[in-house]
């Protein structure tokens, strides 16, 4: 019953640690009951079986005891032997009490010592012959350059001995959420064909990529058990939440130069991205009124010129196809291209230049806006320097938000593998 107690907690654990130790906790659970059952019933009845009642008079003394026990079961000496061993050491553990006194109270305080020194981890880095990738351009790239600086990447990586293949895309889909960004998936040669691991690998591709310009490159290996629901720019998150989202323009750059300068903290990248631009149309609605346009015109002319308008639709007997109304690419390519943009106007059918009723106004602009819950939020994601662990990793970063003294309008918390590590822990 004390035994199974001491599972009681494994039992009762939540989230990943839980769910991986309960089945442990039960076996464990069921094998001592069926231990405790098999002691109290087959092992007293083998007892009678083999243990033979000896005459009064001829009882063997203490000394003998071992010796007569073993010769009617085993017949041989080594149960004896083992006997004698352990008779030697009880005697020199008694001689010296004070001493062993001191050896169990220096076991447990070395124990609470090594608890609090030892680095702690969470799951182990395995090579599984997959690294994922995440690219990054500057916030003003267009799709053109993004897709240029990609290629250079890709054609860096495969150079590497120990890359076998890669896969890379870039544009906005539900994977990539900005235009600046794209992703990899690089597949390393068999584990038997290479001498470096994953993690090695990617050391090595990081200095192999470096000279290509305008674009980062993150890469964790792939895993196969991961608790992260969104595959991020490294392996661990750490995400910061404010009602008031300017706040992270002042804080998320003072907090990525502290981490910056952690020796447990490598790859410290962040998703708050502010600095794209935009262009600001403002309308003249006295002048527009005069000839007869309305903001809805303009809107759909720059729609016309600037997105993929929906023109028809050609039917085949297998398959449809859809015409999409655009205008030359060179147009759309610098912002000279909205004085040639004309509106039609309903006072004598004439066309009126985009121009002669609105200004242009270049703007700094978000590139995405991020929620946890309710609030604005922003992820800084980060990797393990070499020889450093996970728990280290969190006191760094806690100790990095108390030194620069983040405000407490902005909360903070791991997520994903940190924060399951913080709970188990």
């Amino acid at each position: 019953v004390s035994l199974i107690a001491v599972l009681i907690p494994l039992l009762f654990m939540s989230d990943v640690v839980g769910r991986l130790f309960s089945e442990f906790a039960v076996t464990l659970s069921v094998t001592i009951l069926i231990s405790g059952v098999v002691s109290l019933t087959l092992v007293p009845m083998l007892c009678a079986q083999f243990l033979r009642r000896r005459p009064h008079g001829a009882a063997a003394s203490h000394a003998e005891a071992p010796a007569a026990v073993e010769a009617e079961t085993m017949g041989t000496g080594w149960f004896s032997g083992v006997i004698r061993f352990y008779d030697r050491c009880l005697i020199v553990v008694f001689r010296h009490q004070a001493l062993t006194l001191l050896v169990a109270v220096g076991t447990v305080v070395l124990t609470v010592a090594l608890y609090v020194v030892i680095p702690k981890g969470f799951f182990p880095v395995q090579d599984t012959g997959l690294i994922q990738a995440v690219t990054e351009g500057p916030q003003s790239v267009s799709f053109a350059a993004m897709s240029e600086r990609q290629r250079a990447l890709a054609e860096a990586i495969l150079k590497d001995p120990d890359v076998e293949s890669l896969t890379s895309f870039v544009g906005v889909d539900g994977t990539n959420p900005t235009l600046n960004s794209g992703r990899m998936l690089i597949n390393l040669k068999p584990r038997s064909e290479r001498a470096l691991t994953a993690t090695q690998v990617i050391r090595r591709l990081q200095q192999e990529t470096s000279g290509v310009r305008g674009i980062s490159l993150f890469m964790q290996p792939a895993q196969d058990l991961t608790i992260d629901s969104t595959v991020s720019r490294t392996q661990y998150q750490f995400v910061l939440e404010s009602a008031n989202a300017a706040e992270f323009d002042a804080w998320v750059p003072r907090l990525m130069d502290r981490l910056a300068k952690q020796p447990e903290l490598i790859d410290v990248t962040s998703d708050l991205q502010n600095k794209g631009l935009s262009m600001f149309i403002r309308i003249d609605r006295d002048a527009a009124a005069r000839f007869g346009i309305t903001a809805a015109t303009v809107d759909n002319v720059l729609y016309d010129v600037f997105g993929q308008r929906i023109v028809s639709t050609v039917y085949t007997q297998s398959n449809q196809y859809r015409v999409i109304y655009e205008v030359e690419p060179e147009m759309v390519r610098s912002l000279a291209s909205l004085n040639d943009l004309y509106l039609p106007s309903s006072t004598g059918g004439k066309q009126v230049p985009l121009s002669a009723i609105a200004t242009f106004e270049e703007r700094t602009a978000p590139l995405r806006l991020d929620r946890f819950g309710q609030f604005p939020a922003t992820t800084i994601s980060f990797n393990l320097a070499p020889s450093f662990a996970l728990g280290q990793a969190v006191d760094a970063i806690v100790a990095a938000q108390r030194e620069i003294g983040m405000p407490r309008s902005i909360t903070t918390h791991f997520q994903g593998a940190a924060l399951a590590f913080q709970k188990s822990l």
